[in-house]
């Protein structure tokens, strides 16, 4: 069942979001140099790496580390990239990956591939047993600012948690998150 939610809900708003969608790309690509989208490797279900794409919100040679462990993030960002990471749209193309089976719409946000802290821990506890998602449980309670403990923690809840019900009040508390910009520090 979540399976199909997953792929009603992301054709949804795919089509509902297809112009911001375009306009996001077109910004993109006339601020700055390099693609419009950018395809890190993440950790998945079972810890299978698979390619996520996201708008181009950083300078094309910024490193691939997670954004808190940049020197100075902000200085990485291209001219709209700050935009879009606060405002969320630089995810929209994730609705690919939910389309695709390598993500849902609510899991835990997959790793980077070099996140061998949090990749470990996951996998102590269970964790890389859940579809990643494009929201979770951590996210709504600090995305950026979690410690790494911390966050596998609130993966570990969901694990246990996880219904249909609790999944449509993480994407309703996203929601709020993401019209507020709660929780974006860079």
């Amino acid at each position: 069942m979540k399976r199909l939610f997953d792929l009603v809900l992301a054709t949804i708003v795919g089509l509902i979001l297809f112009f911001p969608i375009i306009l996001a790309a077109i910004l993109v690509k006339a601020t700055s140099k390099g693609t419009v989208l950018y395809w890190s490797d993440r950790v998945g279900e079972n810890n299978k790496v698979f390619k996520m794409p996201k708008f181009r919100s950083m300078k094309v040679d910024t490193p691939a580390v997670a954004t808190h462990l940049l020197e100075n993030p902000t200085s990485a960002l291209t001219p709209i990239g700050n935009f879009l990471r606060k405002s969320s749209l630089d995810e929209l193309p994730q609705l690919w990956s939910i389309l695709k089976g390598d993500m849902s719409f609510v899991g835990p946000r997959p790793a980077l591939f070099n996140q061998d802290d949090l990749i470990a821990l996951r996998t102590e506890q269970g964790v890389d047993k859940l579809m990643p998602g494009l929201t979770g449980w951590a996210q709504i309670n600090g995305r950026d600012e979690l410690p790494i403990p911390q966050k596998v923690d609130l993966d570990v809840e969901y694990l246990h948690k996880q219904s249909f019900r609790f999944d449509i009040k993480i994407l309703w508390l996203t929601f709020l998150k993401v019209l507020r910009r709660d929780g974006v520090s860079h």
